[in-house]
């Protein structure tokens, strides 16, 4: 047996049989007869080139952070592979190469195993408070609950948890169970309410509705009274406003009905108002003329003369008789003003010329009148004597006097 050139890690004998070096011997890996001794060789190295690109690849997946699981069972089946492989090439390496991996996958696992310790730890706080959003729900006051929005709040939260649930980690059976069991019943709390609620306020409408519809045919018993019948309806306009809702479907049709009764007072009122400003729309127009002659007496100052007037205006005014209802009050305002600046008229003077505040007044005069006379002369002793300091301070008391002199003038 002869053989070929030596090459680093295989030789081929003459007949195509292939060798590939291992430690101080060789193994026989195959025949390939019908080519040439560099196509044999090719040929083998082309298989350890796929052997080595396959433990590059599982290098980089452990490097990726694969699954320590999936790069065990790899090396191992590797392993054999190389061990008993037919190809040429440096296989001990191939195996070096292995074995480092075999040891990388032990801290891989511990790695991947605290990670996967860490993933569920956040998982069961992460689903910890799902469960405790839901429960602040359900703790809440029903009666002050806005259940359209509560109702969309759990399905969001169940949508969550269902989610979690899919996509998370999967947690501990006992932790995942009670949390499961919290989230439930905190759900069937939050049901239990809300049919409660509903139930409740199913009854309110009921009641407002019975009563509304009592309302309802009371406003339209008031039909035959006409404007009469307008105090009556605004009271049960107000027993209206303090009931309750009876549900927008009632409500709205039980409105229409009871606007309608009013519409029909109303309109009889209208009717009236359309007969009064026609019957009294003359007796307006005389009082506007009276007016007109009244108002100057706001500027009169001889009170005789404006309470004559006055007296003269009133008794015509009575006389005229009603004006149209919206008039009333701007005419009776008008008028009021004028009577009260004619009153005030006689009250200034009243206060003026009493006879007991007159003589009060009279009084007080003479004995200021006096003590300014002595102030005077006494100022004038100061000056001749020309102590100017005591002229100063009995000046000042002479002043002061005399304005108290002129208020009651």
């Amino acid at each position: 047996m002869t053989s070929s050139d030596q090459l680093p890690w295989g030789r081929v004998e003459d007949d195509g049989s292939v060798f590939v070096r291992e430690g101080d011997g060789e193994r026989l890996v195959g025949q390939y007869p019908d080519g040439t001794k560099e196509e044999a060789l090719a040929y083998f190295e082309r298989k350890y080139t796929d052997l080595a690109g396959q433990v590059t690849l599982l290098e980089q997946r452990a490097k990726r952070g694969a699954p320590a699981a999936d790069i065990a069972k790899a090396v191992k089946s590797l392993t054999s592979s190389v061990a008993s492989a037919n190809a040429v090439g440096d296989l001990a390496s191939l195996q070096t190469r292995l074995e480092a991996l075999s040891s990388t996958v032990s801290e891989i696992t511990e790695k991947q195993s605290a990670e996967a310790e860490a993933q569920v730890a956040q998982a069961v706080v992460d689903r910890t408070a799902i469960v405790e959003e839901i429960e602040k729900l359900a703790g809440h006051d029903p009666a002050k609950a806005q259940w359209k929005s509560v109702t969309s709040q759990i399905d969001s939260l169940f949508a969550r948890w269902q989610k979690h649930q899919q996509e998370g980690p999967r947690l501990p059976r006992a932790e995942a169970g009670e949390l499961w069991k919290r989230f439930r019943e905190a759900r069937t709390t939050l049901e239990q309410q809300r049919k409660a609620f509903f139930a409740e306020l199913d009854q309110v409408h009921r009641d407002a509705r019975t009563r509304k519809q009592e309302l309802v045919d009371q406003a339209e018993a008031l039909a035959p009274r006409g404007v009469d019948g307008i105090g009556a309806y605004r009271d049960l306009l107000a027993s209206w406003k303090a009931t309750g809702r009876a549900g927008k479907k009632y409500d709205d049709a039980l409105w229409d009905r009871f606007k309608a009764a009013g519409d029909v007072l109303y309109s009889a009122r209208s009717e009236v108002v359309a007969r009064d400003d026609q019957e009294f729309g003359e007796n307006l127009t005389q009082k506007l003329a009276l007016l007109d002659e009244a108002e100057p007496l706001l500027k009169e100052t001889d009170r005789v003369k404006a309470r004559e007037l006055l007296t003269s205006i009133q008794t015509r005014w009575d006389a005229i008789g009603k004006v149209p209802r919206d008039q009333v009050k701007p005419v009776e305002d008008r008028l009021r003003k004028v009577e009260a600046a004619v009153r005030k008229l006689d009250e200034d003077y009243w206060t003026k010329n009493n006879p007991e505040k007159k003589a009060r007044s009279e009084g007080l005069a003479s004995q200021l009148t006096d003590a300014i006379d002595k102030l005077q002369r006494e100022i004038d002793d100061a000056k001749t004597a020309g102590n100017a300091k005591k002229a100063a301070e009995l000046q000042e008391a002479l002043d002061a006097r005399k304005v108290w002199l002129d208020a009651l003038g």
